[in-house]
């Protein structure tokens, strides 16, 4: 359960159902995502273009390589690494900021 801003932080709080207990946290990630209660997406998208250079770097060879066309590594970028980047963007709540540091890492 995540716990929401109108609740004492310094207090634990749980939820019994079904003979389960379920502890406060302020964060959590699930499908690979972080939610956290105060909605804020700035740790979110630091962790998520975090992924995206890891995932650049993994296939650096890939980048250097004759072997490969530009539309290849067009689609290698498109399917893997921005794929990674924009996990869960659909839900997150852009300032002009975190818009500029995305289209950034586009850059």
């Amino acid at each position: 359960m995540v716990m929401s801003q109108y609740q004492n932080a310094g207090q634990n709080h749980y939820i019994k159902t079904d003979n389960k207990s379920f502890e406060r946290v302020e964060q959590f990630k699930y499908l690979g995502a972080a939610l956290m209660y105060q909605n804020s997406i700035q740790d979110e998208i630091e962790s998520r273009l975090k992924l995206g250079n890891a995932c650049y770097h993994s296939v650096q060879n890939f980048w250097s390589s004759s072997l490969l066309s530009k539309n290849i590594k067009n689609k290698i970028y498109r399917t893997i690494i921005l794929l990674a980047v924009l996990y869960g963007c659909e839900t997150w709540l852009l300032t002009l900021r975190e818009e500029y540091r995305l289209r950034e890492f586009e850059n």
